[in-house]
């Protein structure tokens, strides 16, 4: 997809790993195991993902990850990412001055989700919410990353390998792309939005039908 329109982009990262988990990987590993972060963007208006990445959370996936995004789109964008700070010198470097650029950073307290062994796996609360601008002129109406997080619940409800706490995690680095990027495909083109009753790529312009 090239040439897309849009006005504001929220971007976030989602774990998974792959064979092992990473307090589990011995020097002698494949560096292909362990953890590894799925970069997602989405269109807040449309729904529309338009790039992702898998990788690790550092700087040269990051970078990779925005200069595929920026190669994306069109125009002026509104860009909102969560608190990693690889993100502060990335964004810059890759979009220029033709972004209005703002980090949001949640935080979250314990409200006793470690007490029991039922509460573990129980999200915690969130004590506190902090945006702060980083370049151009956000509208502060629109910094926000609830949609790209949404985005994440889908991915882990549609994904198998993306389920918690069972062996469906992926074996090969190569398998989690593949899957990664049938996902996107059938969420892009295919999936019916429920709010949007077509598809973001139809809402996106890009097609005018439903794919098979």
């Amino acid at each position: 997809m090239r040439n897309i329109s849009a006005r504001y982009l929220q971007v976030d990262e989602i774990w998974c790993y792959v064979g092992k988990k990473r307090r589990n990987v011995r020097s002698g590993d494949s560096p292909e195991l362990g953890d590894q972060w799925v970069y997602v963007a989405i269109d807040a208006e449309t729904k529309l993902v338009p790039s992702f990445r898998i990788g690790k959370r550092v700087r040269p996936d990051t970078w990779g990850f925005l200069w595929d995004l920026n190669q994306r789109i069109v125009g002026r964008t509104q860009l909102t990412t969560d608190g990693l700070n690889y993100y502060t010198v990335s964004v810059p470097e890759c979009f220029g001055t033709d972004c209005d650029f703002a980090h949001l950073t949640k935080m979250f307290g314990d409200y006793g989700q470690f007490d029991s062994p039922e509460a573990r796996y129980s999200p915690p609360r969130i004590a506190g919410v902090i945006s702060k601008v980083r370049m151009g002129n956000p509208d502060p109406e629109h910094i926000s990353t609830s949609f790209v997080e949404r985005q994440n619940l889908t991915m882990r409800m549609q994904l198998r390998r993306f389920t918690r706490l069972t062996n469906a995690f992926s074996k090969k680095l190569s398998h989690l792309k593949v899957a990664v990027g049938l996902h996107f495909a059938w969420y892009n083109f295919c999936r019916v939005h429920r709010n949007l009753r077509i598809t973001p790529a139809m809402e996106a312009g890009i097609t005018d039908h439903i794919w098979g």
